[in-house]
């Protein structure tokens, strides 16, 4: 399947301003199942000068920056992206011993994987919302995976948000509606409290209906021996298949940004975007 995603965002300031140097994550990640065909950034400020460069985490991004004084900053991606079908569930898990939770990881790995097993405290009562889950799926590694994404997705209620960092997952979890990228980071933390490394993903997800409203989306990588990194996402009650386009990854969620940067001045800014995802065939 291609597809053709157009994404802008504005920024609108209430007085002049100087812009430090800018990160920007819109270019769509090369994976197994994903091509990317063609891919341009259009500015509305003229930069003084931009790189391309792979961070920590071997995401891409794109660093901008400016002279002088500006009122607006308008960002316009355009991206082809042509992606394999595949079958989500077409992976091993070796050593064998991972197919029970908890998860074994080799050291050498796991200290590679540290940032993704990190835990924030949560409460008791959504300790036990994954506890039994976990009961109930026989602390089989995938099956309980899975069956909390399902319960995620039929438990919560999806409602849009498009500023802000992702809510602590004690709020969301008592909120019982939250954004994709809460319920993400809820996940997140209620599978590193059993020891699986997770990390949050940022990208596009494309719907097949009438008169889509796409949002940028928000889910989970699991990495399991022998099967790498996997998704998951919650929002959906489903594994991640060839409608999802990722674009960054990483342990903490606010690396994932599409936009990075800070302005000199005392100016307050309105933040607007627009997303367009259209399957070409």
């Amino acid at each position: 399947m291609k597809y053709k995603i157009i994404h802008e965002t504005e920024y609108v300031f209430s007085s002049e301003v100087f812009l430090e140097p800018h990160f920007l994550r819109f270019k769509p990640k090369i994976t197994p199942h994903a091509e990317l065909l063609s891919f341009q950034l259009h500015l509305s400020i003229p930069p003084t000068g931009f790189k391309e460069l792979v961070d920590a985490e071997n995401n891409l991004i794109h660093i901008y920056w400016f002279e002088g004084l500006h009122k607006t900053l308008s960002i316009k991606s355009e991206s082809m992206v042509l992606v394999h079908e595949h079958n989500p569930f077409d992976f091993i898990i070796y050593p064998s011993d991972s197919f029970k939770l908890p998860v074994t990881y080799a050291e050498s790995l796991k200290s590679l994987l540290q940032t993704a097993l990190k835990v924030e405290e949560i409460s008791k009562p959504l300790i036990e919302y994954g506890e039994k889950i976990l009961r109930e799926s026989d602390s089989n590694t995938i099956e309980f995976i899975t069956n909390l994404t399902r319960k995620i997705h039929a438990d919560f209620i999806v409602e849009s948000r498009p500023e802000g960092f992702p809510f602590k997952a004690d709020k969301t979890f008592r909120l019982k509606k939250a954004s994709c990228r809460d319920l993400s980071w809820m996940q997140i933390q209620l599978l590193r409290q059993l020891g699986i490394a997770t990390r949050f993903v940022s990208g596009y997800y494309y719907v097949s209906i009438d008169n889509p409203e796409f949002e940028l989306h928000a889910w989970i990588e699991v990495y399991l021996p022998g099967a790498g990194w996997i998704g998951f996402d919650p929002s959906n009650g489903i594994m991640t298949g060839s409608s999802h386009i990722v674009i960054s990854t990483s342990t903490i969620s606010e690396n994932t940004m599409p936009v990075t940067g800070s302005i000199r001045g005392s100016a307050t800014s309105t933040l607007s975007s627009n997303l367009f995802i259209e399957l070409i065939e």
